[in-house]
């Protein structure tokens, strides 16, 4: 736990300091840019394991900053789907080449060996929650 305090923390204020966003809105913008099309808000919310309005919060920051794009749905204009607009997705590639370059460096001590190992280790003790 003490470990992914101190991972967290240390992302959170790169992306605080050198990109003047939060980890919040870096999760979304993750999450919508592994997807090949729009998502429902409430699929949104299960992939970040977060609540609706926790999702609809960061959604609503990043669409007024021009990063996401909100529609409604065709069949039922009650169901909302988001994606990134074509500056989020710049956006977020800028944001995850940093991303990436700081998770190398904070587990350089680390070899290929180990992570999967760790990784392991980490997928057997979910199985037993």
């Amino acid at each position: 736990m003490r470990l992914t305090r101190q991972t967290e923390n240390t992302l959170r204020d790169y992306m605080r300091v050198s990109h003047d966003t939060t980890l919040p809105r870096f999760d979304v913008m993750a999450a919508l840019y592994r997807s090949d099309k729009p998502v429902k808000m409430s699929t949104l919310s299960q992939m970040l394991l977060v609540s609706n309005g926790n999702a609809s919060t960061v959604v609503d920051r990043l669409e007024k900053d021009g990063l996401v794009i909100r529609m409604s749905g065709q069949e039922d204009r009650r169901v909302v789907h988001v994606s990134l607009s074509e500056e989020g997705r710049a956006r977020f590639e800028t944001l995850a080449a940093g991303h990436a370059t700081l998770v190398d460096r904070l587990f350089a001590g680390l070899d290929a060996d180990d992570l999967d190992q760790i990784r392991d280790l980490l997928h057997r003790a979910e199985a037993g929650v």
